[in-house]
């Protein structure tokens, strides 16, 4: 009997925004407003890196006028990217960074 292999909830996540691409808008929102709470880097990075995949790291990498190599480092769990980094690879991907006010800086 064949081995029945099991699949990575990024895996399973990953196959839903393949066949949801209209919903990857919403979910790296929410990546962001969870890293501007935990400023957890490598969760964020594993986000992106997951969404890169969707898209296609060569057209990514192609877009964002890095090589595919310097967009799987950036994005890497060691990754540490630079700024500009990860707003080519967000405008490749079809989003920008937008800032957003705290609410607990809201009266300011």
């Amino acid at each position: 009997m064949a081995k029945r292999q099991l699949r990575t909830l990024e895996e399973i996540d990953e196959e839903y925004y393949r066949e949801h691409p209209d919903e990857i808008e919403g979910y790296l929102k929410v990546c962001f407003e969870e890293y501007a709470k935990d400023q957890s880097t490598p969760a964020l990075l594993s986000s992106l890196r997951m969404i890169a995949r969707v898209k296609g790291i060569t057209t990514i990498a192609e877009e964002a006028e890095m090589t595919r190599n310097g967009v799987q480092k950036a994005l890497s769990e060691e990754g540490n990217p630079r700024f500009d980094n990860i707003n080519a690879i967000m405008q490749a991907m079809g989003y920008c960074l937008i800032p957003e006010k705290l609410e607990i800086h809201a009266g300011q």
